[in-house]
């Protein structure tokens, strides 16, 4: 007999739903409200908002003429609406956004857990604000200090995460370079290895180093993210930054193929007691 199960949402059409969830939150209406107001059925719209369903064209721009939404808002979800039985998604690179637009952060809020692998950087959700702002400072030298200063309070605000009742479990994982390379001088990166010592403390963290010694690893073809959530029917998701813009991959195979990179990096890695050994030794660095 064929499969029955309801298909799962697809990450466009969750962004969608999220997205709809925040302009009824910021016009200040409830479901009752927007019931009334459309005669869009009630159960409907939960549906739509918890992405169990695809809503159909009039049906959203109803909805983005009750929100007010703005041009680019409705260019972007009317977008999400038509794409959205389609897996997989490459979110074109806005210069001109800040950071705390971005889908990701939408997904990280959401997320039960996320492993990161990263072969530049000290993850997001672990940089101090000096590290951050030399960091944002160095990858977008033309940007100006006010966008620099958008980008790194979002930054900062996305580790809300690790602090909230029910905080996100982290496993990190780097390449040794990420903190040997000088990001913003020394003093900067001795605050930041401190910070990851202190964030290593918590049970819901976890941090490994690939020390130079390993060699070639499976993770030197890049950094990635991959997140699983609460809810059972919303999928995985593996999420990777590239200049072209945000790519959020969430078919089958793709999500086995990073999950098992994952395990290979979490073997080949220091433990967490000898990560931190390292790390002590870089907070404890002379100039």
């Amino acid at each position: 007999m064929p499969d029955k199960r309801p298909r799962p949402p697809t990450v466009r059409l969750r962004r969608l739903a999220a997205e709809l969830r925040k302009l009824r939150a910021e016009s200040g209406l409830t479901r009752e409200d927007v019931t009334a107001r459309t005669g869009i059925n009630e159960a409907t719209l939960y549906r739509i908002e918890r992405s169990r369903a695809r809503p159909q064209k009039r049906t959203l721009v109803s909805l983005l003429d009750l929100y007010q939404a703005d041009d680019r808002a409705r260019a972007d979800l009317l977008a999400l609406q038509s794409g959205s039985n389609d897996q997989g998604w490459l979110r074109p690179y806005h210069s001109e956004l800040p950071e705390e637009y971005t889908a990701y952060i939408g997904f990280e809020a959401e997320a039960r857990t996320v492993r990161n692998y990263e072969s530049l950087f000290v993850p997001g959700l672990a940089q101090t604000e000096p590290y951050a702002s030399a960091v944002v400072k160095g990858v977008l030298p033309m940007a100006s200090q006010k966008e620099v200063a958008q980008r790194v309070q979002a930054r900062m605000e996305r580790q809300a995460v690790l602090t909230k009742e029910r905080p996100l479990q982290l496993w990190a994982i780097v390449d040794e370079a990420a903190l040997r390379r000088t990001v913003g001088g020394r003093d900067v990166m001795r605050g930041q290895a401190r910070h990851l010592l202190d964030l290593m403390a918590e049970p819901h963290v976890t941090f490994q180093v690939i020390p130079f010694e390993q060699g070639a690893h499976a993770g030197m073809t890049g950094s990635f993210v991959h997140m699983d959530f609460p809810d059972a029917d919303d999928p995985e998701l593996v999420y990777l930054d590239t200049p072209a813009g945000d790519l959020f991959l969430e078919s089958e195979a793709e999500i086995r193929r990073y999950k098992s990179m994952f395990e290979h990096l979490q073997a080949v890695a220091l433990g967490p007691n000898d990560s931190a050994d390292l790390l002590a030794m870089v907070a404890a660095a002379k100039d």
